[in-house]
């Protein structure tokens, strides 16, 4: 069932490890939604967090990292991070045992938003089950091997897309927990007109984000926190947290999102933050937002830059493609 901020972190379990049939179950805190929306600043305070540890979007790992040879956000190339050397090692016996071509062939088969009514079923097609078993199979090696480096009891991983999520709910071997992160529709259509440059591209690559116009964009709001709804009615364990309760109360969702994750903290666990900022460090994350490159203290402050930056007419169509799911 979904729950919302405010009114209270949600009742969980408190489970220092998980284990099913004699085998450690690992615990992903999934965070979803629309890009843009707030989710790498939400995701680094994350692991900022005793016992916790964030992985950055891993949807984009097995092209922009194994592939294209990424950014870290420590800040050196995927292949020359030793963080991720060592997972590499202990999951796969190192990554050069990986193919990322088959995996993102997998993706392509069964990871696409036009397939997520058919990952919402109650059952799947034993074809359809067997390609959904090898390439999930493929991120609880990494999950797996991240918690065992690490120590950690939760994993964050930002990946963002509500079709991903759909397929590591078929795994038993996965303690899923889904982070539904949501912002005001009309200042994610405004960001997403604003070209944003790609710190972690290496030569030859993209340098900037893609941009889309505010209609798409309100339309993928639309159908991304459509997914989640539904996903939460599937029974996979969800919190909302709003973009904006984030900002204005850091603290108090942090709190409430461990709480949900099974593993709470103290203030002792929060001080790095405050009313207004938190304060951070390098993390290992692969993709994401340039703020995963962003050291130290960092500002939290309600964006609606949008009032000014976009145009009356352009507010008025956002709002009304999204009136049904703004009004839920």
């Amino acid at each position: 069932m979904s729950k919302s901020l405010p009114g209270g972190g949600p009742a969980g379990r408190m489970i220092d490890q998980v284990y099913e049939g004699g085998r450690r179950v690992a615990r992903v805190l999934y965070i979803g939604g629309v890009g843009r929306s707030g989710t790498t600043v939400l995701e680094r305070a994350l692991g900022e967090l005793p016992g916790y540890h964030v992985l950055g979007e891993t949807v984009h790992m097995w092209q922009r990292a194994l592939v294209d040879d990424e950014l870290c956000g420590c800040g050196r190339p995927f292949s020359e991070c030793p963080f991720w050397t060592a997972v590499g090692e202990r999951a796969f016996g190192g990554w050069d045992r990986v193919d990322p071509a088959e995996v993102i062939g997998l993706k392509r088969a069964v990871d696409r938003n036009r397939y997520i009514g058919r990952l919402a079923a109650p059952r799947l097609p034993a074809a359809v089950a067997a390609q959904v078993a090898r390439y999930v199979g493929m991120y609880r090696r990494v999950y797996d091997a991240v918690a065992e480096i690490t120590g950690a009891a939760v994993l964050v991983d930002s990946s963002k897309h509500a079709s991903l999520a759909f397929c590591l709910r078929w795994d038993p071997q996965l303690d899923l927990r889904v982070l539904h992160a949501v912002r005001d529709v009309r200042g994610v259509a405004y960001s997403w007109t604003k070209g944003t440059r790609r710190p972690e591209a290496t030569s030859g690559q993209t340098s900037f984000m893609p941009t889309y116009s505010p209609a798409t964009t309100a339309l993928r709001w639309d159908l991304y926190n459509s997914a989640f709804g539904m996903l939460a009615r599937r029974g996979t364990p969800t919190l909302r947290v709003r973009y904006e309760e984030f900002v204005a109360d850091p603290r108090a969702v942090l709190a409430a999102v461990a709480d949900f994750a099974g593993a709470p903290v103290d203030d002792t666990g929060l001080a790095f933050a405050s009313d207004t900022a938190v304060e951070l460090t390098a993390q290992h994350t692969v993709s994401g937002n340039p703020v995963r490159f962003r050291t130290g203290q960092v500002p939290l402050r309600r964006d609606e830059a949008w009032r000014t930056g976009l145009p009356a007419g352009q507010r008025r169509a956002v709002s009304v493609l999204a009136a049904p799911l703004l009004l839920a």
